[in-house]
């Protein structure tokens, strides 16, 4: 099957013979992964991207783009009163609609699992135009969990009509789910791309205590972990119980400091100020742009997150992480070593992170074989499968080929730690 096929409606291009391609970003994490598509298309030069901010989190996009020197062309102009889904939903879809009766795109890429990502597939998709789905595959198999993502990224799959799947267990889903052929790419993810460009560029901070604690691990004196956790699965009593066994950690090992970058929503960040607020060594901050957090994290000792997004890039610097989720739908980071899935049980939690705090060998035992998610090239294959599916190109570009990872974290004393 050729890439003709995979059209479900005739291809409409912008004038000058120059396809156009929607890059559709609504979050942050979307807009991180999408700059450096965005960044390839530029450099291939026989692609116009357009990068489309949806007004879901606008802020915080821009301030993504910004990063790596990007604007957004297009920002839709949504009204939120309830922030509800329905409500999102239905203006994003309007929005959508109206834009795409303006532009002829030859394609709209949407990425990952979100609302911003279900509404850009449906309105392309009604109107005919390939939707192509960056980060396909993902599946915890769980609906409940994450919420409402499982269910978004299930649906978008069903529409596009290129799946671009960051690993070789993300194809094999879509497998599974009779989607399969020429129309699945192994590609690797464009968030490791982004990852080593942003870290690379060492931003400055905008919070002087961090560079002051940068100054102090790289002068020996303390070992940092970073902490994020914002899933709504986890507000509340699950959220509790990491909170103490953060402050546990930090009262049984005095060279460990902690940055906990805190939820917006206010009622979390009271949370983390009433367990955390007053302990020291524990640095609470405010949600860190992009670019801050990746130079943040490149000089941790370990991480512990509910992030995907940290799940993925962690490996990069060599930072294994503990994963405070009971499922993810990232396993490939499991399977690997790279990471372990711990949940939000205090006890395990804290002696987990002891043991590998107490354990160099083990911490480079994880990131030993690189990373699993991709290896900075993501971007370029994208722009390729891009290229394929308009015609431009004959032959579809080369795929990832992940390292084989280890599939247990071995520690002193302990069976291993799956």
């Amino acid at each position: 099957m050729g890439p003709s096929a995979l059209v479900p409606g005739p291809r409409r291009f912008c004038g000058g013979g120059v396809p156009e391609v929607l890059l559709v970003a609504g979050t942050r994490p979307e807009a991180v992964k999408m700059a450096p598509v965005a960044a390839a298309m530029y450099a291939g030069g026989r692609i116009r991207p357009v990068l489309v901010n949806s007004g879901q989190h606008p802020e915080m996009v821009d301030q993504a783009l910004e990063s790596f020197g990007f604007a957004a062309d297009v920002t839709l102009e949504l009204n939120r009163v309830t922030g509800g889904q329905a409500e999102l939903t239905s203006q994003l879809i309007a929005e959508f609609d109206r834009l795409l009766a303006e532009r002829v795109p030859g394609a709209v890429l949407v990425q990952g699992d979100t609302t911003t990502t279900l509404a850009g597939a449906l309105v392309a998709f009604w109107s005919q135009i390939p939707v192509v789905h960056l980060e396909a595959g993902l599946r915890s198999h769980d609906l409940t969990s994450p919420f409402p993502e499982e269910g978004n990224r299930r649906m978008v799959g069903q529409l596009a009509s290129l799946h671009l799947a960051p690993t070789a267990d993300a194809a094999a889903h879509l497998a599974a789910e009779s989607l399969r052929g020429n129309n699945v790419l192994t590609i690797g993810n464009t968030v490791v791309d982004a990852v080593l460009d942003v870290a690379a560029r060492r931003a400055p901070y905008g919070d002087a205590r961090l560079q002051e604690l940068e100054n102090r691990v790289h002068g020996g004196q303390s070992r940092l972990v970073l902490v994020t956790t914002h899933r709504r699965e986890s507000w509340g009593e699950p959220l509790d119980r990491v909170l103490h066994a953060v402050e546990d950690i930090v009262r049984a090992r005095p060279d460990v400091e902690v940055v906990l970058p805190a939820h917006p929503n206010p009622a979390v960040r009271a949370q983390v100020v009433a367990v955390l607020g007053g302990v020291g060594r524990v640095t609470i901050t405010d949600p860190l742009p992009y670019a801050q957090m990746a130079r943040l994290l490149a000089q941790c000792t370990l991480v512990l997150s509910d992030s995907g997004g940290i799940q993925e890039e962690a490996p990069s610097f060599g930072v294994p992480a503990l994963v405070l989720r009971d499922v993810t739908e990232r396993m490939e980071a499991v399977n690997a070593g790279c990471a372990v899935l711990v949940g939000t049980d205090r006890e395990r939690i804290t002696s987990l992170t002891l043991r590998l705090l107490d354990t160099p060998s083990a911490r480079r035992a994880m990131t030993a074989d690189g990373n699993p998610f991709g290896d900075g090239l993501a971007s370029v294959r994208t722009e390729q499968a891009l290229a394929w599916l308009l015609g431009m190109q004959q032959q579809r570009p080369d795929e990832f080929a992940p390292c084989a990872g280890s599939a247990t974290v071995r520690l002193p004393g302990e069976v291993d730690v799956a």
